[in-house]
């Protein structure tokens, strides 16, 4: 059964209210958000920013964040994920000329998307404190033993829970959870690799574990997505054929 956290995110121009925060919730399409008025602080699964007008974020499929609005409210102009970004590892940067980006996006919102991926350029994403740092860690591959880390990096174990709940709307024990059934499923997708060995190599107790963190998060089984990938070979015969 999908997770009951997810939200739309509809196509075009979308006003978030003065002072308003948005649990953190998950988007199954993706999509990018580039700030035109205010500002907010998003944190999510790639990290804790706070943008501005011209700044966008990239968001993949199936990633989650919380929205914590300033005073003044904050506008924003959604656009599909281009295909030229898709694969990108960047998920926040700069746009030259918003203003073109939504008067193209009243026309044509495809040609919008184009737009903004050669206007697009990349920033650094710099930590703003130390639950950053550590979602930075549950994003890895290697299990994180939290009083261990709480002693490695002189955070107070019993405010560590707590104080990452705080800043990115769930447990770390969440967080890992929803970091490694993406992982699995970005695996899955691909195709190829033998769901056991995912299941192995991501540190899930086993292959009915990761069924069940794919399906929580997804919607649709590790068989059901691993179907929906074209057949490699089949692709190469169309290709040698002129199709």
């Amino acid at each position: 059964m999908r997770s009951p956290n997810f939200a739309d995110a509809p196509l075009g121009l979308l006003d978030h209210h003065p002072n308003e925060l948005r649990a953190r919730h998950c988007h199954d399409d993706a999509f990018v958000a580039v700030v035109l008025e205010g500002g907010y602080q998003e944190a999510g699964d790639e990290g804790r920013f706070d943008v501005r007008p011209g700044d966008a974020l990239i968001h993949h499929p199936f990633e989650s964040h919380l929205d914590r609005v300033e005073a003044k409210g904050a506008r924003v102009l959604v656009l599909g994920l281009p295909a030229e970004l898709a694969a990108t590892s960047h998920v926040r940067g700069r746009v030259g000329d918003p203003d073109a980006l939504v008067r193209i996006a009243a026309r044509d919102p495809r040609a919008a998307a184009a737009a903004f991926a050669e206007q697009f350029v990349a920033t650094p994403v710099a930590a703003l404190d130390w639950p950053d740092l550590l979602a930075r860690d549950l994003c890895g591959h290697a299990p994180v033993r939290l009083g261990e880390w709480a002693e490695r990096t002189g955070v107070r174990a019993e405010t560590l829970s707590r104080g990452f709940r705080a800043a990115y709307g769930c447990t770390p024990k969440a967080f890992r959870a929803d970091a490694r059934a993406r992982a699995a499923l970005a695996a899955i997708r691909v195709g190829g690799e033998p769901l056991s060995d995912i299941a192995h190599r991501l540190h899930f107790t086993d292959q009915a574990h990761m069924t069940h963190a794919v399906a929580r998060l997804s919607g649709a089984t590790p068989g059901a997505w691993r179907r929906m990938v074209p057949d490699v070979k089949s692709i190469q015969d169309m290709a040698d054929l002129g199709v």
